[in-house]
Formats: structure tokens, sequence, C-alpha cells
């Protein structure tokens, strides 16, 4: 009875996201409407398992296709048609669950840029035990399908020697310059809000500030079954 009752329950939810993008979907009509991983403006640069890694980035005047979200996302927010926005992170877990068809303009003046780190998997974790070593921090985000953490680094400052259990994305959130240095001492420099590097599952780094202004650097994990 309980089983019948909770695949009656996954059947209503499903329908009813299902109503809910063609409404959103009636928002457009004669519009091509795309998949979030097909809208040109949201142009992948990495895929790691579940985990998509987009740069995303309107000009001023711009417009993308309606295009519809399904999965997790943590958006990492580089600048708006205001202004700089210094790596402030959002997330919409929602959308897993609800799927969302919107479109995305810019007026401008400023450059629309976010760095997008979608996930793909269900968020439902097999194990919790799989906090990251050496971060000295806690997370500003923490739910079951990502992590994020912010780093304010002075000229000169390093964060400890860190790893993490999860794929992680690193990601500069302002002006400066930053070396991502590997345990093998290969380093990736980040040079410009926007820059971004990946770490493997497992693979010790550490982060230093080798300019002479402070620098923002956002760190994100893409939380992986087990």
């Amino acid at each position: 009875m309980q089983s019948r009752l909770i695949k009656k329950l996954v059947l209503a939810v499903a329908l009813l996201g299902s109503l809910s993008v063609l409404a959103q979907q009636e928002e457009f009509p004669g519009e091509r409407i795309v998949h979030l991983f097909d809208e040109p403006r949201h142009r992948p640069v990495r895929q790691e398992g579940d985990l998509h890694l987009l740069d995303v980035r309107l000009r001023t005047g711009d417009e993308s296709f309606p295009h519809t979200h399904d999965q997790a996302i943590l958006l990492t927010y580089i600048s708006l048609a205001g202004g700089p926005q210094n790596g402030r992170v959002g997330v919409n877990i929602d959308y897993a669950s609800e799927p969302f068809t919107h479109k995305v303009s810019n007026a401008g003046p400023g450059l629309f840029h976010i760095i997008a780190l979608v996930h793909d998997g269900s968020g439902q974790l097999t194990g919790q035990n799989d906090a990251p070593s050496g971060m000295g921090k806690a997370p500003e985000i923490e739910n079951d399908w990502f992590r994020s953490y912010r780093y304010e680094l002075g000229p000169g400052e390093s964060t400890a020697l860190q790893s993490h259990i999860n794929p992680t994305f690193i990601v500069q959130g302002t002006e400066g310059l930053a070396h991502v240095s590997r345990a093998d001492g290969i380093t990736r420099e980040l040079a410009h809000p926007g820059d971004w590097a990946f770490r493997d599952a497992g693979s010790s780094y550490r982060i230093t500030n080798v300019g002479d202004t402070p620098v923002a650097i956002i760190v994100n994990e893409g939380r992986q079954q087990r």
C-alpha cells in the first residue's frame, strides 16, 4: 500500500511539472524553446560526470532563447548589467523537481556574465561524510548537490593545502591575480574575474594571491553519489 502511494505521489509531481512547463512555454508563442544546454549563450566549458560548467555571457542588447532548466544549478555571478558582482553565489535546486522555462536579456550597459555549475544528478547522497580537508572555513552554501566556499585573500596570502572528495571548480570573483598550485607542482593562473580551474576529486592544491591587491576566490563542489 505504501509503495503504491509513493508511486502515485511521484506521478502526480511529474504531471504537475509537465503542466507547469507547458504553461511556461505558452508564454513564448512562435519562439524556439531549447534546453539550457542548447542555448548558445550558455557555453559549455567542462563536463565531469553529472557536472557541467557553463560560461554564460550576454552583451548589451542581447537576449537568450527561451530555455528550460530541469537540473540543480549553482550560479557564480561575475557581472550583471549594472556592474561587477564580485563572485557572489546563488543556487536553485528546485529546478530538479520543477522545470522552469524563461529567457534572459541584458539592457546594459555592463556585461551579463555568470559561471554556472549544473548538476545532472539526483541529489540523493548515499553518504554524508564527504567534507573536504584543509578548508578551515564553513561553506556559504551547502545542500545535497553543492557546496560553495569563498576566500578573500590579501596580497601574498595563501590557503592551506586542501583536498576535496568531490570534483571542484575554483572561480576568480574579482580583479586580481591568483595561482592554484597542485601538490605535483603544476600551477594554474587566474588573472581575470570569471577565470576558473578544475580540481579532480582527491587532488590536493592551495590558492595563493600573487598580485598586489586583494582577490576573492570561490570554491564550488559538485557533490557526488558514492
